[in-house]
């Protein structure tokens, strides 16, 4: 059993006319095989938050801790987060030119692991996870997200977050630019993790489409940066049937 805790985080950005408070005290605790779905409006801080945990420099951490299984992430270098088990997949997958998918996901599984993968062990492992998402087999020989649409960026992230199998999993509105189908292949990957992992997940997202099929154990809405409102599925209903305009004055 994995715990991420977060408590008290106030995450600021530099702009010209200075620093700015855009998280301001979110308090959030996600346990191994817990889904939990975040909710809010654009601007309310919900990407900060994802990328703050994940260790982005942009973002500076002014006050608040976050701890997974009591370990201090604040301490940590991005890598380290990623191999004490955070995963972050983002809304806007970088391209990595010269590098394969292959090379990538083996290179990673080895840091993680501490071992490079048995090659044949390892293959069988990707053409598995390349199969269950639909994806053609000769994408593991391209470059990493070079010339993949939106919807193949998207699988290629749920692939990694199977192989790879962390303890928690921040999905940064991973159902945006999705077709229909390319929504319930990832989703229903994302659901394999989770059951085959005992997978705490973060899914952040504007819309309910995506919990139609991956279902949220809590909701909580977003809203200047703070969680202004919580509960559970039934949350994501009203927030489909209302929107957010009661939260964004409080």
């Amino acid at each position: 059993m994995s715990t991420l805790e977060i408590r008290g985080l106030k995450v600021s950005v530099d702009t010209e006319n200075g620093p700015v408070e855009i998280l301001k005290g979110v308090d959030l605790t996600i346990k191994s095989g817990e889904t939990h779905a975040i909710m809010g409006p654009n601007g309310s801080g919900k990407s900060t938050l994802a990328y703050s945990i994940a260790g982005h420099p942009k973002y500076q951490i002014t006050g608040g801790t976050v701890t997974l299984d009591g370990v201090d992430l604040l301490d940590m270098t991005v890598d380290e987060r990623a191999r004490a088990g955070l995963f972050l997949a983002m809304q806007y997958p970088v391209e990595v030119p010269g590098v394969s998918v292959s090379n990538f996901l083996r290179t990673a599984a080895t840091a993680l692991r501490g071992e490079a993968p048995k090659l044949r062990t390892w293959v069988g492992e990707v053409k598995s996870a390349m199969s269950a998402l639909s994806m053609d087999p000769s994408f593991a020989e391209r470059n990493v997200n070079e010339g993949f649409s939106g919807g193949e960026k998207k699988r290629h992230e749920i692939m990694q977050l199977e192989l790879l199998k962390p303890k928690i999993a921040i999905l940064d509105e991973t159902d945006s630019g999705l077709d229909v189908d390319a929504l319930r292949i990832v989703s229903e990957g994302v659901v394999r993790a989770k059951a085959d992992n005992d997978l705490g997940v973060l899914l952040i997202t504007h819309y309910t489409r995506i919990l139609r099929y991956i279902k949220p154990d809590f909701v909580h809405v977003f809203a200047d940066g703070r969680i202004v409102e919580e509960g559970g599925p039934e949350l994501a209903e009203k927030l489909e049937a209302n929107g957010y305009a009661e939260y964004v004055s409080k």
